[in-house]
């Protein structure tokens, strides 16, 4: 059975060492640690649409953000730092993600005080 947290507590882990090794400037292992980090984020944006709770929109907000970042994190590594404002472009769709995962959240909060 899938465990949703035992793949979040390994994304961390994942995350912060991509993050890390940008901020180092260690390109190889930055560059190779995209892979796990958008691997997992992945699984767990997947496996998430059939939880009934829509953690999937806030999965996905993570998703988008992550890519953007690992974009942003090439374009410097390999100085097209004229463009990394295309990074904006997944970050804009998380933004929206997480938008639509509140805004499904209040109107189920609104629906079941009305039913109460």
């Amino acid at each position: 059975m899938f465990k949703t947290r035992h793949f979040e507590n390994l994304h961390i882990p994942l995350w912060l060492m991509k993050d890390t090794c940008w901020m180092l400037q260690w390109r190889a292992m930055g560059i190779t640690m995209i892979i796990p980090t958008v691997t997992v984020a992945a699984i767990i944006t997947i496996r998430s649409r059939r939880e009934k709770d829509d953690e999937f929109w806030i999965n996905l907000a993570v998703l988008f953000w992550i890519s953007g970042n690992s974009y942003w994190m090439l374009c410097e590594f390999f100085h097209y730092e004229v463009i990394k404002d295309y990074a904006g472009i997944p970050f804009a769709a998380g933004m929206i993600s997480t938008a639509y995962f509140y805004k499904k959240r209040l109107l189920n909060k609104k629906i079941k005080k009305d039913i109460l």
